[in-house]
């Protein structure tokens, strides 16, 4: 199988693992691999399964791409929207002396824009009110076992492709249970499947819209469309409300002092229209409350 390439001519320097790393699941995410400035991909375009290798140096303005597989030609067109070429800083103020250096810091971040919203949305079903380590597990599970293996080097490289909108629909109950993933999160996820079809158009909204018409769906809500606008819509705006550290963090890190949901966006509000943007900026900072309870743990029995 021969490979479609491409080289991206960026508009400014562009920190590549900043940008990308959003859409790892974890450090085994069958879905994406990465050493040494090079990143692996396997995902399922709108015209099907696509291996995808993309080389650049840390901070670059280029990028050159080789894709294999059905959705190659796709994800060519897709790259530049990827790598956040479509996202506008150009009114972005800063008001605070923290977010002022963690912009100067990551000024080569963008927030990407993949197009692709079921393939965001059932990770981040899966991630809902539960640690990472089980969502991650849960996640490489179904992948592997309902997915179908990435196309041309991918295979060799271990990557799968996720299942299709199909696909996930048909994943049998005892199969969610077995991925000790519960009835809570398994039936917002069937449902999401079974009218996949026609969620990867609302990438074609504005972003507010299409995170609205997301939170239509039972068992999806705020936290959960933030976390799809972040990847497949490039929306700098939304807010990860009701996660359980966002909120904390972004007011110890501005203020002092951890903050609710209330606070955070009172806090945020000089920033609309790049609220994501802040709140991405403090997590690659590094500004994190101390923490001083216990962990959250992972649950080690299946849900009755």
């Amino acid at each position: 199988m021969s490979a479609l390439e491409r080289s991206v001519h960026l508009g400014t320097p562009r920190a590549i693992a900043a940008v990308l790393g959003v859409f790892r699941r974890g450090a085994g995410d069958p879905t994406c691999a990465s050493v040494a400035g090079h990143w692996w991909f396997a995902w399922r375009a709108p015209s099907g399964p696509v291996t995808a290798h993309l080389r650049a140096a840390p901070l670059t303005t280029q990028v050159d791409i080789e894709a294999w597989g059905e959705g190659a030609q796709w994800f060519l067109e897709q790259a530049p929207l990827l790598l956040g070429e479509a996202d506008d800083v150009s009114d972005f103020v800063t008001h605070h002396p923290v977010v002022a250096q963690a912009w100067r810091r990551f000024s080569g971040w963008r927030v990407p824009r993949s197009g692709l919203v079921l393939q965001a949305l059932m990770p981040a079903i899966l991630e809902q009110k539960v640690t990472g380590q089980e969502a991650f597990a849960a996640y490489r599970r179904l992948v592997r076992r309902f997915g179908t293996s990435a196309p041309g080097p991918g295979q060799e490289r271990g990557l799968w492709v996720p299942p299709d909108a199909a696909g996930w629909a048909a994943i049998p109950s005892w199969e969610w249970l077995q991925s000790r993933v519960d009835i809570g999160r398994s039936a917002p996820a069937v449902r999401a499947a079974k009218v996949g079809n026609s969620l990867d158009r609302l990438a074609d909204r504005p972003a507010g819209q299409a995170r609205s018409a997301l939170q239509t769906l039972p068992g999806i809500g705020v936290w959960t469309s933030a976390e799809v606008a972040h990847r497949a819509l490039g929306d700098a705006d939304a807010v990860s409300f009701g996660d359980y550290h966002v909120a904390k963090n972004i007011g110890w890190a501005l203020t002092g002092s951890p903050v609710d949901d209330d606070g955070l966006a009172e806090l945020l509000e000089p920033y609309a229209g790049h609220r994501y943007r802040v709140q991405r900026l403090i997590e690659l900072a590094g500004l994190a409350r101390p923490r001083r309870g216990p962990r959250m743990s992972p649950r080690t029995h299946l849900p009755g």
